[in-house]
């Protein structure tokens, strides 16, 4: 329920702020007086479309607020987007809108929370409904009307029509298959013959190593240079452990410092972890020197295995020009075609057994279709018989109404194509609701529909923008009767022109616009104002106006009658 409506700067409401009630809320006023600027912010606040236009002239930003009551759905919604509560009963839902030199921006939040376009949507959907004469288009849509139709059938219905669902997007999963079968034999077959000359190529070159190229490079660079890396290590040698002219070698040195080291201990042991570090040095440079003598003395020249080297190298590259750029490139690539050509050969499958695979899921897509369209036509008769019952209050009782159900192709839907049937007159056929039904019949069929669905569900917040347009006086008052019967279960806020309608709402307020002082120096402005009426009198007057258009005597009493006789009316309700 809309508790609370604050905006700012929007059209011409410089600063408004309504408290709203539960029951049926009633806007009435002037044509153009600015009732459709109220429903247009509450449409804002929940993420319609806005343009720059909605931005009070002279102004750069328009901030639009509601206060909703929390239900059981939406406090379940909050806590799936993880948005805390305020508190238990209300949330707060505000948009601020700003002008920019080239485009318009717009920011959604909450309770505070930043939310995008797609989550408005979401949180819409469990707040308000807003019912509108102009809404012909959704009831000539098929898909519209199906799914008023299948919400109305219950969750067994709802079930089926996922069924439906899954076994279309199997069949056409089976026709996609099929289709590739056909289509790419060809290809296939190349693809075949490519990758298996590749497997066979690159399972010849014994891919293992990624390494391989780094390790075949340092081995190819030692083998080249045999005879340096054995005067090298020679003289490493000779430098570390035995030089054969008269300058020492490094562990000679070391000897010699061991010895000395060895003297000082004996007058001082502080000196004695000095000793063990020379001593390690002696013990390391020893075994350096014998490594590497014996590494030199490993080093020999082999021709032959230099040229296994380079060959292998020279495969290696052309594997990497073909499949790389790099060996590990060419390695993935090798593993990952094998499991390519695995699936190809695997692919084998016959188109024949395809074709019957399709069938096969046609059949069931079929089925299933069948058994919906049973439960859509069980659920339209039952719709069917609660829309009569609801059109007769409203001076509709000659009407006939049917929901015709008509075979198609199966679509994820379903294979039935929905239609709204009307005759609002005796011996007439029926046709599309559309194409025969009046502006009037239009909103009380509206005004039913939303009845017969909406009865025992006051989750949302129903808005009716002027559906009374054009209708007489005996049925503005089925009209009036129906919207208060609506709001004994849930808040309806209704636009209204009708002193019949608005005779009967819980709260009643008027909008007008007025002329006032900007500045002093007597620049002018028009904005939109709106009065609750609670009092009695103010009431009466402004029912006065919508009947008679003044307040003359005759149309006060008329406006008290319409008062007292609503209030009868409530009380028979209660």
């Amino acid at each position: 329920m809309l508790l609370c409506l604050r905006i700012e700067n929007f059209a011409l409401i410089d600063q408004l702020e309504l408290e709203f009630g539960a029951g049926l809320n009633v806007l009435t006023g002037e044509t153009g007086a600015g009732k459709s600027i109220i429903l247009d912010a509450i449409d804002a606040i929940l993420g319609g479309k806005v343009s720059s236009r909605v931005i009070r002239t002279g102004t750069s930003r328009a901030i639009v607020e509601g206060t909703f009551s929390v239900n059981p759905s939406l406090a379940v919604w909050l806590n799936e987007q993880e948005i805390d509560l305020i508190d238990d009963n209300s949330v707060i839902i505000s948009r601020e809108i700003a002008a920019t030199a080239s485009n318009i921006r717009s920011r959604s939040r909450v309770n505070g929370v930043l939310v995008n376009r797609h989550l408005m949507g979401g949180l819409r959907d469990r707040l308000v409904e807003i019912t509108a004469q102009g809404q012909t288009v959704q009831v000539g849509q098929s898909a519209q009307v199906r799914d008023w139709l299948d919400l109305h059938g219950g969750d067994s219905l709802m079930q089926q029509r996922q069924k439906v669902n899954t076994a279309f997007n199997e069949y056409q999963q089976a026709q996609k298959i099929l289709e590739k079968r056909r289509t790419s034999e060809r290809e296939r077959l190349q693809q075949l013959d490519l990758l298996t000359y590749q497997v066979q190529e690159l399972g010849t070159a014994n891919l293992f190593d990624p390494q391989e190229m780094e390790q075949l490079t340092q081995e190819r660079e030692r083998l080249n240079h045999v005879v340096d890396l054995q005067q090298m290590s020679y003289k490493v040698y000779q430098a570390l452990y035995q030089n054969e002219d008269e300058t020492p070698a490094a562990g000679d040195l070391l000897g010699d410092g061991e010895a000395t080291l060895i003297n000082m201990v004996e007058y001082d042991s502080q000196l004695q972890p000095l000793l063990e570090l020379v001593r390690d040095a002696v013990t390391a440079v020893v075994e350096v020197g014998r490594q590497i003598n014996a590494y030199g003395e490993g080093l020999e020249a082999d021709p032959h295995r230099l040229a296994e080297v380079e060959e292998r190298m020279r495969e290696l590259k052309q594997i990497c020009r073909k499949y790389g750029p790099t060996l590990t490139e060419a390695i993935a690539y090798y593993e990952r075609i094998q499991t390519e050509l695995a699936e190809l050969n695997n692919s084998e499958q016959s188109i024949e057994s395809l074709e019957q695979q399709e069938q096969l899921c046609l059949q069931q897509l079929t089925q299933i279709s069948q058994q919906l369209t049973k439960l859509r036509c069980h659920a339209a008769a039952d719709l069917e018989s609660r829309l009569l019952a609801q059109l007769k209050p409203l001076a509709m009782e000659k009407v006939r109404f049917q929901i015709e159900i008509v075979p198609t192709s199966p679509t994820a839907m379903g294979a039935d194509k929905i239609t709204f049937m009307f005759s609002p007159n005796p011996g007439e056929p029926l046709q599309p609701l559309t194409a025969i039904a009046s502006g009037g019949e239009m909103s009380r069929f509206l005004l039913a529909l939303k009845a017969g669905f909406k009865q025992a569900d006051g989750a949302t917040t129903m808005i009716f923008d002027e559906i009374d347009v054009g209708v007489s006086g005996r049925v503005a008052q089925a009209i009036a009767e129906k919207l208060h019967q609506l709001s004994q279960n849930q808040q309806v806020l209704c636009v209204t022109h009708q002193p019949l309608i608005a005779a009967m709402a819980d709260r009643h307020f008027r909008v007008d616009k007025q002329v006032i002082d900007k500045t002093n120096n007597g620049e002018q402005r028009t904005v939109v104002r709106v009065t609750s009426l609670d009092n009695l009198n103010t009431r009466r007057e402004e029912l006065a106006q919508l009947a008679g258009g003044k307040s003359a005597n005759q149309a006060i009493a008329f406006a008290e009658s319409l008062l007292l006789q609503a209030a009868n009316h409530r009380q028979q309700d209660k």
